[in-house]
């Protein structure tokens, strides 16, 4: 599987800096990814909806470590992009 389109839009929030959407093999697209200020750095937060309790379950979501890594990499190198492209 390709990650074939990345589309940012920036936010300037205290501790979100954007969102995301990724296209998968011009097939398929995960939308509301958030791109997040955490304590140690940016780190890519998947799309997620509110449970009754309270908590927080992810709608989609990579299954293995190396995909993620490959999302949050690619997806912190494209907001990167356009930080610079609107700066």
């Amino acid at each position: 599987m390709e990650i074939t389109e990345i589309r940012i839009t920036i936010k300037n929030e205290e501790r979100l800096k954007g969102f995301a959407n990724i296209t998968f093999d011009s097939s398929f697209v995960v939308r509301g990814m958030k791109i997040i200020e955490g304590n140690t750095g940016l780190f890519v937060s998947m799309p997620s909806r509110k449970r009754p309790n309270g908590t927080y379950q992810d709608i989609a979501h990579p299954i293995n470590q190396d995909m993620r890594e490959d999302i949050e990499s690619r997806v912190l190198k494209e907001y990167g992009e356009e930080i610079k492209r609107n700066s």
